[in-house]
């Protein structure tokens, strides 16, 4: 039987509970053996802070829980822009063939999926499943690849990373939002400032 493992990729930035949560939905829902989280180098649709800040706070929220594991193959790479479809090759090249790969996305993500770096060729390397949240029609949305891909229900988490960072810039407490070692760090690296 094919080892199946979740590919959660982002920017983490940073990680925070909703991650691990959903992470976890998706691990129970779609059987994965593990969740792989795989902090973005440099992204080509966003801008963050250094990646190396980004990936040690990944290491801090996820690595204490023996389903997931962290992946600095983006970070390590050190290219102009990282790309999904660059990743998946590398990871196949990485994991013996006897391992499913399954990319966890938002359903944000699938609306822009058309956008992304030879999105056809995704589907060949891994399974696509979308995470969404109650309420949100995945049905509706008008997508060439809507019948591809496996859907998730996750919990409705008004839990997002900018709101992190927003409440950090205003000096307020993440208490609960992050691990506690994210919060610690962050204070230290005089993050998000």
């Amino acid at each position: 039987m094919k080892k199946r493992i979740g590919i959660f990729g982002g920017t983490f930035n940073p990680p925070h509970i909703a991650h691990k949560i959903a992470a976890e939905f998706c691990r129970q829902e779609l059987d994965l053996d593990k969740v792989m989280f795989i902090p973005s180098g440099n992204h080509p649709l966003k801008d963050s802070i250094d990646p190396e800040h980004r990936l040690n706070m990944a290491v801090a929220t996820f690595s204490g829980d023996e389903n997931f594991e962290v992946n600095e193959i983006e970070i390590k790479n050190k290219v102009e822009k990282s790309f999904t479809v660059n990743t998946l090759r590398e990871l196949k090249e990485i994991y013996e063939s006897d391992t499913q790969f399954i990319l966890l996305i938002g359903a944000d993500n699938l609306l822009e999926l058309h956008k992304w770096k030879d999105p056809h060729q995704i589907f060949d390397l891994a399974q696509v499943a979308v995470m969404y949240r109650p309420g949100y029609e995945i049905a509706s949305a008008e997508n060439q690849f809507l019948s591809k891909v496996t859907s998730v229900e996750i919990p409705l988490m008004e839990i997002s990373s900018t709101m992190i960072r927003d409440r950090v810039m205003k000096g307020l407490s993440v208490k609960y939002l992050v691990d506690p070692q994210v919060e610690v760090y962050i204070k230290e690296k005089n993050l998000y400032r």
